[in-house]
């Protein structure tokens, strides 16, 4: 669709992101028109975003280069071209204080519903029986597709199959957004180990979780 939108206009597009500050990100439109209905002239409609995540942010400045964000080009594929690539402390942790955010998402409570998030990090299935042994009336799941039977009587979001980190990215936002329009009063999130583009999902779930990380 950009294209197109280029041979007609004949000119380059520039744009910039398009979530409102601090929520989930779209990946449809009809997530944008959640976010921007009366706030913009219209939206172009190309279908669902195939990667999902937000794009990777690099900083070049520095010797050797700095990963400010994970997204759809994973570290590994960076350290492929570039030999040694850094990963920004804010990445994997919460930034203190005094630190200044260098790129969009870094900062504290980013990507968030509502609800509070708890991000379950471990092995999928002691991730699972953790949740469930933990889980309270009302609140809500986004687990992996295998357990999803868990949690009967409650709000579940399938993030993908365990092994399946490519469909985790585009579900990710999909997930958060769908428990933010109930009334769960907290969610529970399994996440992926930090491999490929594991490192971005995580990454959006800590953010979304305020970095409440349990580790089982």
């Amino acid at each position: 669709v950009r294209w197109a939108i280029m041979a007609v206009g004949d000119a380059p597009v520039a744009a910039r992101a398009g979530n409102t500050a601090g929520r989930p990100s779209p990946t449809t439109a009809a997530h944008m028109l959640e976010d921007m209905e009366g706030k913009i002239d219209g939206i172009v409609d190309g279908g669902p975003c195939g990667v999902g995540v937000e794009s990777t942010i690099l900083d070049l400045t520095v010797t050797p280069p700095r990963l400010l964000r994970p997204g759809g080009v994973t570290l590994e594929q960076l350290r492929v071209v570039l030999g040694a690539v850094d990963v920004d402390p804010a990445v994997t942790r919460l930034m203190g204080a005094e630190e200044r955010p260098r790129a969009p998402g870094m900062k504290y409570r980013h990507y968030a519903p509502k609800a509070p998030v708890t991000v379950v990090k471990g092995a999928p299935e002691r991730g699972a029986a953790y949740i469930q042994a933990h889980l309270q009336d009302g609140e809500g799941v986004i687990c992996f597709d295998e357990f999803g039977g868990q949690y009967p009587g409650h709000r579940v979001e399938l993030l993908g199959p365990a092994a399946d980190q490519a469909e985790q990215a585009r579900r990710v936002f999909d997930a958060l957004r769908a428990l933010d329009e109930t009334q769960v009063p907290a969610i529970w999130a399994q996440c992926p180990d930090d491999h490929d583009i594991g490192l971005a999902v995580c990454n959006r779930l800590n953010k979304a979780a305020g970095f409440h990380i349990i580790e089982v």
